[in-house]
């Protein structure tokens, strides 16, 4: 699509045929009218010119021609619309994606100075943007964990230029799949030519992303291979110290060396807001190594749920990944409460279950004083006998047996007799390690859950276990009570106790749904009376929150650190949560992305150093020095001519004295 300054070019360069007319101007003879005068003495030069025959005068090197004939020959390139540009970026309508992920963080060597890869990538954008063509649009993404439009389509460049300035590198793992997706989605509709330039470091967590794009696409790599170390796994839990037999906190840590060269670290573990360090280890990695390291010390009361930094040393090129972040555990005991109509008739094999593990403290209660305050921790497991109450607070959940009706999202039905165990969900955490092979039971209420996805266990007459999971924590329903069956005298029964426990016990130490990572949403589970909740990020500033059911959803977090959450009321309070960034895929900065793709779906690969020159038009400066030659030659015709000073009269010569005659 051609614009109407495009039609200027060719007819600029016709101006060049005044020229022809300009010179025959001051080459053609003045047509004079004849008058009577009373000599021709003064005007010979004009009586020449009448009693020569040919109409043409010799060419005279005058400055008004001079400066017309190089004011036209200036105006007539200026309208030609000269350019200095190096390859072009041809398109009617460009997409800029530019990878914003942790890797763009990476210090990388341009020339005598250090940039990071981030720089490099607003660089290579701002010369793509300086050599576009006229009437050409371009449209500006950000390539982080999601994607995000910057600039839409727009012709100024000026303005794309300072969009660029508001890029930020995120402490993700990027993924470049989506903001090409959302790249061909704004440009499908749009007629002409049109393309995706990318430009990344080449560190990607799916680089198959780029390929089956319907648009072409080009990428262009900033940054030189370089190595780099990183924590790439982090996980704390509590255990016991073998010679003292006293609570501890372990830490363990995985760390690898993706440089040519092996690396001698330190590594070490500190708490949040503290200069001391609570553990510390030498270690070597070798090149293309992940090594295993393990941090403990013995907590105080007062460092439970505290955050805990991890940090390995000496820092390098990348040092987003040279620590971790993570929380003590709120104890080694797990709490638990037994919840029945009658807590002194709880069910014997259960208790005794729970009590086989060392690492719980058990509590019985009615069903009225679980509307006490504080009657149950926040991260208690909670075992509810004979009874569905409408609300039960503490963390992972265990119903037993409950009485006909809806419990929980699951409907509580007939009695099935002698139900015979047909499958069961062996994938599941709960279920994992465990076999129901010979499992009778006499008796079993008929469940009918909100999905087939929440069934746990089937029999030939419906299912009598389901999952009744909420995003504040994990639930099951035991559709029986296990006395009336032979589970509990069967491995399989403390198989399923213990894989309960572990798992509210994992809950319970990282106080949220899982470990969080930069870029995904943060949950944090909360009590279900809390309100007013505040979020504040590693750096102090405020995030938005959102509250629902005792469960607190910060719905993006883009850095790595200690995310600081309070509450109000009746059990305010408040508690760290840790993110990190732990991808191999993001820390491996000495990989170079290849071409992908085959045939017409091959991606073209080029290094920034490639890159294209700046497209600038010297129209303006032609016409501005043209202007200037044109207002100069005005001057110089209407200009006032300098009389010339008037000589002094001559003296008079004297007749030579005879003494001058002599010295002749």
């Amino acid at each position: 699509m051609s614009s109407p300054l495009d039609l200027l070019a060719p007819k600029g360069l016709a101006l060049l045929g005044l020229l022809g007319p300009l010179v025959l101007l001051y080459i053609l003879k003045v047509r004079r009218k004849r008058k009577r005068v009373a000599s021709t003495w003064l005007w010979a030069s004009a009586k020449r010119d009448l009693i020569a025959r040919s109409p043409f005068q010799k060419l005279i090197a005058q400055v008004p021609l001079i400066l017309q004939a190089l004011a036209l020959l200036l105006l007539a390139f200026a309208l030609a619309r000269p350019a200095t540009r190096g390859r072009a970026i041809t398109g009617d309508h460009l997409a800029i994606i530019v990878d914003a992920s942790a890797s763009m963080s990476a210090q990388s060597v341009a020339g005598a100075e250090t940039k990071t890869r981030i720089e490099l990538a607003r660089k290579v954008a701002e010369d793509i943007l300086s050599s576009l063509g006229p009437g050409s649009d371009a449209l500006l993404l950000e390539a982080g964990r999601d994607a995000r439009v910057v600039a839409p389509l727009d012709r100024d460049a000026v303005r794309l230029k300072a969009a660029l300035k508001t890029l930020r590198v995120h402490d993700v793992e990027g993924d470049l799949g989506a903001a090409v997706a959302l790249a061909v989605d704004r440009l499908r509709q749009l007629g002409g030519s049109r393309r995706i330039v990318v430009i990344t470091d080449g560190n990607l967590a799916a680089p198959a992303a780029l390929s089956g794009a319907s648009l072409p696409i080009e990428v262009i790599t900033v940054g030189t291979p370089v190595d780099n170390a990183a924590i790439v796994r982090v996980d704390v839990r509590s255990g016991i110290e073998p010679t003292l037999k006293r609570e501890q906190v372990q830490a363990f840590l995985v760390v690898a060396n993706f440089g040519k060269a092996p690396r001698e670290l330190y590594v070490t573990m500190r708490e949040d807001n503290a200069s001391d360090v609570l553990a510390s280890r030498k270690i070597l990695v070798a090149p293309g190594e992940r090594q295993a390291v393990v941090l403990d010390f013995l907590p105080a009361p007062g460092d439970y749920r505290r955050g805990l930094i991890f940090d390995i040393a000496p820092h390098d090129a990348m040092e987003v990944d040279d620590a971790a972040f993570a929380r003590v555990p709120a104890g080694d005991k797990l709490p638990v409460a037994y919840v029945a109509p009658d807590p002194q008739k709880v069910s014997p094999w259960i208790e005794r279950a729970i009590v086989s593990d060392p690492a719980t403290t058990l509590k019985t209660l009615s069903v009225a004083e679980l509307a006490k305050p504080a009657a149950v921790e926040m991260d208690a497991f909670v075992v509810v006998e004979g009874a569905c109450p409408d609300f039960v607070p503490g963390g992972d959940l265990l119903i037993v047996a409950p009485p006909a009706g809806r419990c929980f999202g699951t409907v509580v039905g007939r009695t099935l007799e002698a139900p015979s165990i047909t499958s069961w969900e062996s994938g599941d955490a709960r279920m994992r390690f465990l076999s129901l092979d010979g499992v009778s039971i006499s008796r079993a209420a008929a469940l009918k859950p909100e999905g087939p996805t929440q069934e746990l266990i089937r029999t030939q007459d419906g299912t009598i276990a389901t999952d009744i999971s909420t995003p504040t924590r994990t639930g099951t329903l035991l559709g029986f009570d296990v006395g009336d069956s032979d589970w509990p005298l069967k491995a399989s029964f403390v198989l399923f106790m213990r894989n309960m426990l572990e798992q509210a016990r994992i809950h319970r130490a990282h106080g949220i749904t899982g470990p969080a990572r930069a870029g995904e949403p943060l949950r944090v589970r909360l009590p279900a009376s809390a309100k007013d909740v505040e979020v504040k990020g590693p750096t102090g500033d405020k995030l938005d929150v959102s509250l629902r059911g005792g469960l607190a959803v910060v719905p993006e977090i883009s850095k790595v650190g200690l995310y600081q959450l309070s509450w109000q009321g009746p059990e305010g309070g408040a508690l760290v949560a840790p993110a990190n960034l732990t991808s191999a895929a993001e820390s491996d900065l000495g990989s170079v992305m290849a071409p992908a793709g085959s045939g017409k779906d091959e991606i073209k690969v080029t290094a920034a150093g490639i890159e294209p020159d700046a497209h600038n038009e010297w129209s303006w400066v032609l016409a501005l020095v043209a202007l200037g030659f044109v207002v100069f030659d005005i001057w110089y015709l209407t200009r006032k001519p300098r009389l010339a000073p008037a000589a002094a009269p001559a003296a008079p010569k004297r007749p030579p004295t005879p003494e001058r005659r002599a010295a002749a």
